[in-house]
C-alpha cells in the first residue's frame, strides 16, 4: 500500500538517527563508568576502543526500544503537526490500519532481537567482558572448595574438599548414596577423582555398606557411573547473560539437579523471551501518543520516549527482583510487565484521537 510506503520511508531515517544517537551515549556511559579504573591501569587507548567495539552489539540491543519509540512518535508527531494525519483519516483510513506497517517493523524486531542477542550479542559481550577482566588485571578463579551438591533427585550427595576447575581434579571425595527418603545406602570415600571426558575415575576408593548388622569395607571396583559434569562443581561465576538460550536451559537444569541456587538463573532465561517482546511494546505505546504533540515535537517525543522508556525498565527491574528472590514465579516476573505495558498501549491506542 502506498501509504504503508510513505510512512516506512519517514520512519526508518528517524530510526536510524535516534539508534545512532542512544548506541553512542550508551558507550559514553559505559566508558565514563570505567575510565578511573582503566587510567589507574594503565590501559592502552587501543584496548579500551577494543573493548568499546565489543559492546556495539549490546549496546545497540539496549537502543533498538527507545530508539523505535522516539522514531515512531516523533514520526506520527511530525506528519500531525504538518496536518498529513488529518488528510489521512479525512479520507476514510482509521488510524489503526495506517499504523499497521508500524506495528509490523516493532514485531520483526522482537524476533530479529531475540535472535541477535543469541547469534551475535552474546558472543561479544563475552569476548568484551573478558578483555575488560584482563585489561583491569581481574582474576576470577572458578575453582572451588568445600563443595556439596545433591544430584540423581536427591539419591546421590557429593562432598568434595576442593576442585580444581584447571585440571578437572575433585580432592577429598566422599559420596552417600541414599534411597531418596534420607536411608543412606552406601558411602563412597576417596582422595581424589579425575575427570575422563564422560566419568570421574575414583583413586583409591573404599566403600562402606552394610551386610545385614555387619558394616563391611572394601575397595571400590572400577566404576564409571558417576557421570555429573565438572561444571556443577565449579564456583557459580556462569553469567546467563553469557550464554545462549539454549546453552541456559542446559544451565538451569544442571543447577536444579544439583540441587543449587537456580532461580536467578532461571528468571534471566525467562527475562531473555521477554525482553524481545519489548520493541513490540514500545510501538504500540508510541504510535498511541505520536499524534498527540503538535508543537515541540522533537522535544516532546524525546521526553516520552524517555519517560515511557524509564518507567517501563523501573517495573521490569522490580518484577526482575522479586522473581530472583522467589516472592513471585520467575515467569511472572519476566512477563508481568509485558503483558501490562501492552494492556496500557491498546488502551492508550484506543483512545487516541483518528
Amino acid at each position: 500500500m502506498i501509504l504503508d510506503k510513505y510512512l516506512l520511508r519517514q520512519f526508518l531515517p528517524n530510526f536510524l538517527i535516534a539508534a545512532s544517537m542512544f548506541v553512542f551515549i550508551i558507550l559514553l556511559i559505559d566508558l565514563f563508568s570505567n575510565l578511573v579504573r582503566y587510567l589507574n591501569n594503565e590501559v592502552p587507548f587501543a584496548m579500551i576502543m577494543k573493548i568499546s567495539l565489543f559492546f556495539v552489539p549490546k549496546s545497540f540491543s539496549y537502543a533498538m526500544p527507545i530508539s523505535l519509540l522516539f522514531a515512531a512518535a516523533y514520526t506520527l508527531g511530525d506528519l500531525y503537526a504538518r496536518n498529513e494525519l488529518t488528510t489521512i483519516f479525512s479520507s476514510g483510513v482509521p488510524f489503526w490500519r495506517f499504523s499497521v506497517s508500524l506495528i509490523i517493523v516493532g514485531l520483526t524486531a522482537s524476533v530479529f532481537s531475540f535472535f541477535l542477542d543469541d547469534v551475535l550479542v552474546i558472543p561479544t559481550l563475552k569476548i568484551k567482558n573478558e578483555l575488560s577482566k584482563r585489561a583491569l588485571r581481574q582474576h576470577i578463579t572458578e575453582n572451588n572448595s568445600d563443595v556439596v551438591i545433591i544430584t540423581k533427585n536427591g539419591h546421590l550427595v557429593y562432598s568434595v574438599d576442593y576442585f580444581d576447575y584447571e585440571k578437572l581434579v575433585l580432592n577429598g571425595v566422599n559420596i552417600i548414596e541414599t534411597d531418596g527418603n534420607g536411608t543412606i545406602i552406601s558411602q563412597i570415600r576417596a582422595p581424589s577423582a579425575e575427570w575422563k571426558e564422560a566419568f570421574w575415575e575414583l583413586r583409591n576408593a573404599v566403600i562402606y555398606q552394610y551386610e545385614g548388622n555387619v558394616l563391611r569395607i572394601r575397595p571400590l571396583p572400577y566404576n564409571t557411573s558417576y557421570d555429573e559434569p565438572p561444571e556443577m562443581f565449579r564456583r557459580g561465576t556462569v553469567n546467563v547473560e553469557e550464554l545462549s538460550a539454549k546453552q541456559a536451559g542446559f544451565l538451569i537444569r544442571d543447577l536444579r539437579s544439583a540441587g543449587l541456587p537456580f532461580l536467578k538463573a532461571q528468571a534471566n532465561y525467562y527475562h531473555r523471551f521477554s525482553f524481545s517482546a519489548t520493541s513490540l511494546i514500545v510501538m504500540i505505546l508510541s504510535i498511541s501518543m505520536g499524534g498527540r504533540f503538535r508543537k515541540n515535537i522533537l522535544l516532546m517525543s524525546l521526553f516520552a520516549s524517555l519517560s515511557v522508556a524509564v518507567v517501563y525498565y523501573i517495573t521490569e527491574m522490580l518484577s526482575m527482583a522479586m522473581a530472583e528472590q522467589n516472592y513471585i514465579h520467575p515467569a511472572v516476573g519476566a512477563w508481568f510487565p509485558v503483558f501490562m505495558f501492552i494492556i496500557l498501549g491498546l488502551t492508550l491506542l484506543w483512545s487516541a484521537k483518528t
